[in-house]
């Protein structure tokens, strides 16, 4: 790849808020395209950007960094001739591909998953929405606030309910915390945004009459079925910090859920 600089991609990915892998050839044996020490990008959206071999390790690469991605964890793959496959994990731990390349060779490559922390986009400039702030902060979470509303400096902003300048994935989500102030046009907006848990502090009824209005005005029904109202654990929580806790609770709960559960999907395919 002419030109192609791995660090300055590994920044341009990191800015792009995405999760991606880093692969790297640890190890070759026998004869083979693949290098080591060599480097690659592997997206979201099943790219490699940099060379690591031909196909066989290329469809390794992929598949393994699936499953990084999902799982969070570093995983080791040797890439070697069907014919020598016993298991598909070796002795040593590492997760085994057949390669049908008439070359011969092995090759070792360590998986690397890189994720930003999940970003939380929070409406609302309310004792719970603050509240909630100030706890996810303190997890971790990267943050999108309401503009002109307390919070860190490090939040991302937004005017209204107007969520097209942020980066919002599936994994991402959106608390309405609005509690008076423009509920059903934030609602509106937390639902047709792309993050796949989208919570409400309120009432089942107000949520409910809210959501019928919206059906009304022709939102979707998949995307009104995403809302989970009230927000929060139930953990008899009264004041606003301790609410703001059962959201964020609530969020750690689906995030730590949903990760388990990719990992055992991609496992099973493996």
């Amino acid at each position: 790849m002419s030109g192609f600089d791995f660090f300055d991609e590994i920044d341009r990915q990191r800015r792009s808020g995405r999760p991606f892998c880093v692969a790297t050839v640890v190890r070759t044996a026998d004869v083979t395209s693949a290098k080591a020490g060599a480097k690659a990008v592997v997206t979201e959206g099943g790219e490699i950007l940099g060379h690591l071999g031909g196909a066989c390790v290329k469809r390794a690469v992929l598949s393994a960094g699936r499953e990084a991605l999902a799982s969070g964890q570093t995983r080791l793959i040797r890439v070697k001739p069907s014919d020598k496959v016993v298991t598909l994990t070796d002795a040593d731990g590492a997760q085994v591909f057949r390669s049908g390349c008439p070359s011969g060779g092995t090759v070792d490559l360590l998986l690397e998953p890189y994720e930003l922390p999940p970003l939380l986009v929070i409406f609302g400039d309310t004792p719970i929405s603050r509240a909630l702030a100030r706890h996810a902060a303190l997890a971790g979470y990267r943050l999108a606030l309401p503009e002109g509303s307390e919070g860190p400096d490090s939040a991302a902003r937004f005017v209204g309910a107007d969520l097209s300048g942020l980066q919002i994935g599936p994994r991402d989500f959106v608390v309405v915390a609005s509690q008076g102030v423009q509920d059903l046009a934030c609602l509106r907006a937390a639902l047709e945004s792309p993050a796949e848990r989208v919570s409400m502090v309120a009432s089942r009824r107000k949520a409910g009459t809210l959501c019928d209005k919206l059906a009304g005005a022709g939102l979707e029904g998949g995307h009104i079925a995403r809302l989970k109202s009230p927000a929060g654990l139930n953990i008899h929580a009264i004041d606003p910090q301790e609410i703001a806790l059962s959201v964020l609770a609530e969020i750690v709960l689906w995030r730590n859920t949903d990760r388990a559960r990719e990992g055992d999907h991609h496992e099973s395919l493996a």
